[in-house]
């Protein structure tokens, strides 16, 4: 949340100005209930759903406010609808209230907004600059399109905006915590302890267990669901691509007609190489086309600010040039008269005024029918497979929807089948970890496994040009319990280690116990009646548990979590052993002479701090003006919105 406050700070106004951002920003010091604000509706209208001051919040607002919201959320998912909002419905209501409620506080207190500042901020917005860099009426008006806002619309959330910066960011920013309360935080982080600790692990309780058959059928029988085999099934898939495809070659009369159709590529051509300098006026212009007739084109240029990459065209045919600078400077610049090294221009155009150099002409004769043949039928044979395959594909699917079976198919097209053997849904034969279905068949796996046993095969499209596939299914194997006499060893390992399991774990609850009455871990440990790894002691400083790795993490933080003196078991990572750890000593920590590490507490502790004093300060001014919501006409509103079909019911 203090990334919001901070943008809020630091941005400059008017910069990239969107309104769900100002929302957002503004959201996030969204206050909880506040009772005393929130009775009933005090007379407000039907349309009003909320008065902050003498400031209104009308459902026409939420609504324009909601529309500029999806707006934005349609540039990354086209799709979007309403309904999707719906989570950030309270936020931004909310956040429109806390506007209202500033806008208020200032206008009671005297504040007046200068217009003249929110012109500069409308100014600073870069979609409202025209080509020569400065502010353009018909920009800004296209831009207010773009972001569906009205002029005094966009001026309201920019005076908004700027009040927001004024009082916010002198009540909240930079916020910081005192040395005095900084350094009992940074001294917990350099506090130490030590103690002893104990592991038990479970293989020491394994050793000699074996489960008679009563026992393991018994386990087994309370255990199904960890034995469950995933459904299994066999796929018949069939192959097909270019090569099943017959397609034709090229005739005379289609090789002629393509020829004819694509003289761009074949018929004769030429290209210039141009340098183009765009400025804004005509006497700049004509400035420029004077000083290029008697220097280099980019020295001519560069006082009108355009460096040589700015310039430099390069390579257009007529069509690349018509549409990069319009049909009418194209025409002059592609004129039979203009030479290598004219200057043509300079001509208007929307987009301002040119000056061209044409440095070079390249044209070439283009090729005859006989010598483009062989690249034509290279291009048509690609084009006539295509097309084949296509057509093989559509009869396919055609003969699947007049009824046709999977052996139908594949005997009247003569397509190959591969069955698979019986293989889960992820394309796993259990048993046979050896084997792997084709990466390319990963999508006619998953139709194999979504078809039922009545369904009609399906035709799958393979990527990177792999072709299609017909799929069907073979045989079906239901999910089901692994039956125990296949499984048995399995079964047994699993019994073996639960009953280790709660053996280690009363083991290491009695030993802690006789810690904890005063015994030493020795004398505990040894009347265990197994044999048991001796205690070692442990030491540690609490700012070493967040680099701690997973394994030890367990009986570190218990370390920490005890008093001096006690101690307590806690299961290792892996369900694998239990350790008991006993709190020998506790070593408090003293950061007074760690000034780095006090400052770096501080600044960990400045995010929470900024947020309280802007939580607090908006709160303050909201009970200030004073603030009564409508949450009936706010329930219709949002029913309206983003669940309109709720409504119609």
């Amino acid at each position: 949340m203090l990334d919001s406050f901070r943008r809020l700070s630091k941005s400059k106004i008017g910069t990239g100005i969107l309104v769900l951002v100002l929302l957002l920003i503004l959201g996030s010091f969204a206050m909880g209930d506040i009772n005393s604000i929130k009775g009933a509706n005090f007379g407000l209208g039907s349309t009003t759903l909320a008065k902050a001051g003498d400031e209104e919040v009308s459902d026409r607002d939420i609504t324009e406010a909601m529309d500029r919201a999806l707006n934005q959320l349609r540039q990354q998912n086209p799709a979007a609808t309403y309904a999707d909002l719906a989570p950030q419905f309270n936020q931004i209501i909310d956040s429109i209230i806390q506007a209202r409620s500033l806008s208020a506080f200032a206008r009671d207190n005297g504040f007046v907004l200068s217009q003249r500042l929110v012109g500069a901020a409308i100014a600073q917005i870069p979609a409202t600059r025209g080509l020569d860099g400065k502010f353009s009426d018909a920009s800004y008006r296209q831009f207010l399109g773009q972001q569906r806002l009205t002029d005094e619309g966009l001026r309201r959330v920019l005076g908004q905006q700027i009040i927001q910066q004024m009082f916010l960011a002198p009540a909240a920013a930079n916020a910081r915590l005192t040395v005095g309360l900084a350094a009992p935080y940074a001294s917990m982080l350099l506090e130490e302890r030590e103690g002893e600790l104990a592991i038990i692990p479970v293989s020491a309780f394994t050793a000699g267990l074996a489960p008679t058959d009563a026992q393991l059928s018994a386990y087994y029988a309370t255990s199904k669901a960890r034995y469950t085999v995933p459904e299994q099934r066999s796929l018949r898939i069939a192959r097909f691509g270019q090569a099943q495809a017959v397609a034709t070659p090229p005739s005379a009369q289609e090789i002629a007609t393509y020829y004819t159709a694509h003289q761009a590529d074949y018929g004769a051509s030429e290209t210039r190489v141009l340098s183009q300098a765009v400025v804004a006026d005509a006497a700049a212009a004509n400035a420029l086309a004077g000083r290029a007739r008697t220097s280099p084109f980019a020295a001519a240029a560069q006082p009108a600010g355009l460096s040589n990459a700015d310039v430099s065209v390069g390579p257009q045919t007529l069509a690349q040039f018509t549409e990069l600078a319009g049909a009418k400077v194209a025409s002059a610049v592609f004129n039979a008269t203009a030479k290598p090294g004219a200057i043509v221009g300079p001509i208007k155009s929307d987009l301002g005024y040119h000056i061209v150099r044409i440095e070079s002409i390249k044209a070439s004769a283009g090729k005859s029918l006989a010598a483009a043949t062989p690249e034509i039928i290279a291009k048509l044979s690609v084009d006539k497979r295509k097309d084949a395959l296509s057509d093989l594909v559509d009869r396919i699917q055609t003969e699947i929807e007049d009824g046709g079976s999977f052996a139908d198919v594949i005997a009247r097209n003569k397509l190959a089948v591969v069955e698979t053997p019986l293989i889960t849904e992820q394309g796993k034969q259990l048993g046979n970890p050896a084997f792997t279905l084709p990466p390319e068949l990963g999508g006619a796996l998953k139709s194999g496994f979504e078809l039922t046993a009545n369904d009609k095969p399906v035709v799958e499209t393979l990527p990177a040009d792999a072709g299609f596939a017909l799929v069907s299914v073979g045989q079906t194997v239901a999910s089901a319990p692994a039956p125990l006499a296949q499984i048995r060893a399995r079964v047994a390992a699993d019994w073996t280690t639960q009953q280790g399991l709660a053996r280690a774990k009363l083991a290491a609850e009695a030993i802690a116990a006789k810690v904890a009455g005063g015994q030493s871990f020795a004398q505990a440990i040894a009347a265990a009646g197994v044999k048991l790894p001796p205690a070692s002691p442990i030491h540690a400083r609490r700012a070493q548990l967040q680099q701690a790795p997973p394994q030890i993490l367990p009986p570190l933080k218990m370390l920490f979590s005890l008093a001096q003196g006690r101690s307590r078991m806690v299961a290792m990572p892996d369900a694998n052993a239990f350790a008991v750890i006993r709190a020998v000593k506790v070593i408090p920590g003293n950061a007074l002479n760690q000034p780095a590490l006090i400052a770096q507490v501080q600044g960990q502790f400045q995010e929470g701090a900024s947020q309280e004093l802007a939580d607090q300060f908006l709160k303050a001014v909201q009970a200030k003006v004073g603030v009564v919501r409508n949450e009936g006409a706010i329930a219709a509103t949002r029913q309206r919105l983003v669940n309109p079909g709720a409504a119609a019911q």
